[in-house]
């Protein structure tokens, strides 16, 4: 694993190699490598026993000439600036590739939230909530849930939110419970985009995921959702891995088991019938498929050399660091980018924020429909940019479609002042 590339200058590296390959004036490129703003901010919240800490917190709105800024949330006490600045050019991209209309945002907050109660985490995301409020908003930008984050802290979001401004205003978040105004199927929305990715590029490849044995490297909301559902299209789940290491069955395990396991003890290790292997060991380990489901840079080029998987499908935002999408890309390894494969998370959310906006529910048979049409006419465009104009790879085919769309509202709607 690479601690040491930055991904906001991955980022800024993607978008340049898709731009060479289109007709984009240097200014513009410039202006669609870099956010509009970003805030950053301390935040003071009470603990438990009276006393108060300080840590801080960021909020990045990248691009919003395809509609507002769109983005999750995320807790984790390796939030940087740069982290939360990459991953909100990620998502304008993302949005733009599945083309829904949407700019690009990211949130999140330096602090590991297993060492906090109920409480404090309610005191801290509502303190961040009130920081956010200038910012964010049903027509401004719309956070959603990220790493350890979900339902209950978009719940705090938006009910600090609509305190504040004394409105209702459910779709100023997504990622909500359903009760509160959430969409069925949101949940699981990014695993199953992942898996749909999947099923899409092995139909492409004239292979069978009834064939496949599969890999997971993460296995939280994504990698769990999308272990489950490439088992259901009968793929062979091998091994996955967590923060506490990795299990491995040459005959596969059923997936939803391991997660039940994972929910008893707190991990998928000591799972009945496998044996223990490293996170690396699962990363190189000879399958059919991999899907890097953690967090980025999880693949550096050196590590690359060694993947023996055929297809790599990123549930993770940036798991791949530049350098090894040149490795996998030389060896012949297909890899389907995050931006295409995890968007799910976000097409769902514009499913939920349609709903909110309308006050109409939709079945949760109507959403994963939808979002199986917009998966399929993505990778759809994604493969025509491919083959037609001769790129290295489907990463830099994603980023073409993806960086078009955006230079072309952006070139509609002008320059002012």
């Amino acid at each position: 694993m690479s601690d040491d590339t930055n991904p906001f200058e991955s980022l800024q590296e993607q978008v340049d190699d898709a731009a060479a390959y289109l007709d984009v004036d240097d200014g513009v490129l410039e202006r669609l490598k870099v956010p509009e703003r970003v805030l950053e901010t301390n935040l003071t919240f009470e603990r438990d026993d009276g006393s108060l800490e300080t840590v801080r917190a960021y909020r990045s709105q990248f691009n919003g000439d395809r509609g507002p800024y769109k983005g999750g949330i995320r807790y984790h006490p390796g939030v940087t600036r740069d982290e939360v600045k990459a991953l909100s050019g990620w998502m304008v991209y993302k949005c733009a590739v599945v083309d829904i209309p949407y700019g690009g945002g990211k949130g999140g907050i330096e602090v590991e939230p297993a060492e906090y109660s109920t409480a404090e985490l309610e005191r801290l995301t509502r303190s961040f909530a009130t920081e956010l409020r200038p910012m964010i908003g049903e027509d401004r930008d719309i956070p959603a849930p990220d790493v350890n984050t979900g339902q209950r802290e978009m719940n705090w979001i938006k009910d600090t939110y609509e305190t504040l401004e004394n409105t209702t205003a459910p779709g100023v978040i997504t990622g909500k419970a359903i009760d509160s105004g959430g969409s069925a199927g949101r949940v699981e929305a990014t695993g199953r985009s992942t898996a749909l990715a999947a099923r899409e590029t092995f139909d492409w490849l004239g292979r069978t995921l009834a064939d496949a044995t599969v890999a997971v490297q993460g296995y939280g909301n994504a990698g769990s959702v999308a272990a489950a559902l490439l088992h259901d299209l009968g793929a062979t789940v091998v091994a996955v891995s967590d923060s506490g290491g990795g299990i491995y069955d040459p005959e596969g395990f059923d997936p939803r088991a391991v997660k039940s396991h994972k929910a008893e003890t707190g991990a998928v290790a000591g799972y009945e019938g496998t044996e223990a292997i490293t996170n690396d060991e699962l990363l190189t380990m000879d399958v059919d498929l991999l899907v890097p489901a953690a967090l980025e840079n999880a693949i550096d080029a050196d590590l690359a050399g060694d993947v023996s998987a055929d297809v790599v499908v990123e549930a993770a935002n940036g798991p791949l660091t530049p350098g090894a999408d040149d490795v996998l890309t030389e060896r012949g390894v297909w890899v389907v980018p995050d931006v295409f494969a995890n968007a799910g998370g976000v097409t769902v959310s514009y499913f939920e924020w349609v709903q909110n906006r309308q006050r109409f529910h939709w079945t949760e048979a109507r959403v994963n429909e939808e979002l199986e049409r917009v998966i399929t006419d993505a990778f759809d465009g994604l493969i025509e940019a491919y083959e037609t104009r001769d790129l290295p790879n489907l990463r830099t085919a994603a980023y073409v479609v993806a960086l078009q769309r955006v230079v072309n509202a952006y070139e509609q709607g002008g320059n002012w002042p």
